[in-house]
């Protein structure tokens, strides 16, 4: 018996359009790059738009464009059809897609969470320091 399975990776995908006009479009441009990714039969985890940036020099006569990115799972075997797939869309100025490491991504969270301890201290002591100093304060005037 023969079982076929998929074995999901996480993807970031970084996408510039060049030809938006309004936010309504930028809208349906997710949502399109989004279906090509369900459409593979992959999942979105999460999108931000990063916002209208100037390139460094001019390209292909565009000056700016507006830059998403979308983390997403979906199968190795899909990501070389997702890119083909993107190079026949108009709208679709640039796209990269690049694997999300794990342990990388692991070590940042244990990072950031060590720092928000250490701010949290840090934030600690120095109010017992503050409240120390009024009440040092209020001894002297008495």
């Amino acid at each position: 018996m023969r079982m076929d399975f998929f074995i999901m990776k996480k993807y970031d995908a970084m996408y510039i359009f060049a030809n938006v006009a309004k936010d309504d479009s930028i809208d349906g441009l997710v949502e399109k790059a989004s279906n090509e990714i369900t459409r593979l039969n992959g999942k979105v985890l999460s999108t931000t738009v990063l916002g209208k940036k100037s390139f460094a020099r001019t390209m292909q006569k565009k000056e700016s464009g507006v830059y998403v990115k979308i983390r997403f799972e979906i199968d190795a075997a899909q990501v070389a059809l997702l890119q083909s797939r993107y190079g026949l869309l108009e709208d679709f100025f640039r796209v990269q897609i690049l694997t999300v490491d794990a342990r990388r991504e692991a070590a940042i969270i244990k990072q950031t969470e060590e720092q928000k301890v250490r701010d949290a201290a840090k934030a600690a002591a120095m109010e017992r320091n503050a409240q120390d100093d009024a009440g040092t304060n209020n001894a002297d005037e008495v």
